[in-house]
C-alpha cells in the first residue's frame, strides 16, 4: 500500500492497471500493464511532495508577539526538512508559509521589531491554516485597531481554513464570533478577562491546546509550539510531527498549563468582601479556621459566603485555599532544598501521601519531579 496524498496522483493511478509501485528515496516508479506492453511513470518525489504542500498563513498586526510569528513560520516551513537533513535523507517539505497583514503593510511587533509581510490578507483567497499570534501589547488597543481583520478571518474560515490562535490572540479570534459556544483556552493569566468579555465561550484555561470544529486555541506564550506540532500531526501524521519536534528539540508532552498558573489571578472581580476573605486566606493558609468561622469573621452566613465566593472566583473558598497551598509549595520546591516533610507543614498540610496525590493531580508532576524540573539551584 502506498500513501498518495496528492489527489491528482491518486486519480491518475486509479485509471491505470498497474503491477507495482516502487518507491525510492527520490522517485516513484509506476509499472503499468497495457496490452502486454510495459509503461513506466517516473515521478520526482520532491515534485510530488511540492504538489501536496499545505499552506499556512500567519496574520500579523501591530503589537503582535514576534516569536509567536517567526517561530511558528519556521516550525511549519521545516516540517519534512530538518529531520531529513540531519539523517541525510531527501527533504520532503510539507507546508508553504506566508505572512499576511492588513493591505500587506509592515507592522511593529511588541518587541519593536518591524516585520514585512509577503502578502496582504485581502489577497489570501485560500489557506489551509490561518494562525493568529499572541497579542504582545495592550489587548484592548489591539482589538480596537484590528477590526478590519475580522472579516478576513471569517471569510477564510468559510472557505475551509482551519483557524488557530495562540495565547492572547484568542481574544482577536473571539471578536469574530467564531468561538461562540465553542471550547477554547487562552493564557492562564488572562482567563478572567476573557471570561468577562466572552461569556458564551466555553473557556478551559487549564488546557494547553483546544480544538472545536477546526477552530484551535493555545494557552500562554510559547504554547504556539504545542499548537504548531498538533497541526502538523493533523495534516502530515504523527511521524512527521514527532520528527519535527525532535529535530527542533521541542517539548510536546505538555497538555496542561496549570503547572504555570497563579491563583492570584482570581482577583479580577468587584466583590470587596470576597477580596477581604481572599486576603485573609492568603495570609493564614496554615490556619485550621473552618468555613463557618471564616464566614462569621466576615459577617455573613457560610452558605452566602460560599455562593458569593464562587460567583466571584469560580471556585469555592476551600478550593481557593487548596490552590494557595499548592502554589506556595511550588515556590518552595523551586527555591529551596527543604525536605518534603517540612515543606508540606509549611504550607498547611500534614499527610505527605495525600499532599503528593493532590500536587500531582494539580500540576501533572510529583513534588520530586517538579523540584527536578523547576528548582533554580
Amino acid at each position: 500500500m502506498v500513501f498518495c496524498p496528492s489527489r491528482i496522483l491518486v486519480n491518475t493511478l486509479c485509471h491505470i492497471r498497474y503491477h507495482a509501485i516502487i518507491v525510492n528515496n527520490d522517485t516513484i516508479m509506476v509499472n503499468t500493464a497495457n496490452n502486454n506492453s510495459a509503461l513506466f511513470f517516473k515521478i520526482t518525489l520532491i515534485t510530488f511532495m511540492n504538489s501536496t504542500k499545505f499552506t499556512v498563513t500567519v496574520l500579523g498586526f501591530d503589537q503582535a508577539l514576534a516569536s509567536a510569528i517567526t517561530g511558528a513560520l519556521d516550525v511549519f516551513a521545516f516540517a519534512g526538512i530538518s529531520w531529513q537533513r540531519i539523517h541525510k535523507l531527501s527533504p520532503s517539505p510539507q507546508f508553504r508559509v506566508q505572512l499576511a497583514s492588513h493591505h500587506g503593510q509592515p507592522f511593529m511587533c511588541s518587541n519593536q521589531i518591524m516585520l514585512q509581510p509577503n502578502i496582504a490578507i485581502e489577497d489570501v483567497s485560500h489557506t489551509d491554516i490561518l494562525l493568529i499570534p499572541t497579542i504582545g501589547g495592550n489587548i484592548d488597543e489591539v482589538l480596537r485597531d484590528t477590526q478590519p481583520l475580522l472579516v478576513h478571518i471569517k471569510r477564510l474560515q468559510k472557505v475551509g481554513a482551519d483557524i488557530a490562535a495562540n495565547c492572547t490572540g484568542t481574544f482577536l479570534l473571539a471578536q469574530t464570533g467564531l468561538l461562540t459556544n465553542k471550547t477554547a483556552t487562552t493564557h492562564w493569566g488572562y482567563a478572567d478577562k476573557f471570561k468577562s468579555m466572552y461569556p458564551n465561550v466555553n473557556l478551559q484555561p487549564d488546557k494547553m491546546v483546544t480544538e472545536d470544529n477546526a477552530v484551535y486555541c493555545a494557552g500562554g506564550g510559547m504554547a504556539w509550539i504545542d499548537l504548531s506540532t498538533q497541526l502538523i500531526e493533523r495534516y502530515c501524521g504523527h511521524q512527521i510531527a514527532s520528527d519535527t519536534a525532535k529535530s527542533h528539540v521541542l517539548d510536546v508532552s505538555r497538555t496542561s498549563q496549570t503547572i504555570y498558573a497563579s491563583s492570584r489571578q482570581r482577583r479580577l472581580h468587584a466583590d470587596k468582601d470576597i477580596m477581604e476573605i481572599q486576603s485573609y486566606l492568603e495570609k493564614n493558609m496554615r490556619s485550621k479556621t473552618t468555613l463557618a468561622e471564616l464566614a462569621k469573621k466576615h459577617n455573613m452566613t457560610e452558605r452566602t459566603m460560599i455562593r458569593r465566593f464562587k460567583n466571584a472566583c469560580d471556585i469555592t473558598p476551600g478550593q481557593y485555599l487548596q490552590a494557595l497551598r499548592i502554589e506556595q509549595a511550588r515556590k518552595l520546591l523551586e527555591t529551596s532544598t527543604m525536605p518534603l516533610e517540612n515543606l508540606i507543614n509549611a504550607v498547611g498540610y500534614e499527610d505527605l501521601s495525600s499532599f503528593t496525590r493532590l500536587f500531582k493531580k494539580t500540576t501533572g508532576l510529583s513534588p520530586s519531579q517538579y523540584r527536578i524540573k523547576f528548582n533554580r539551584s
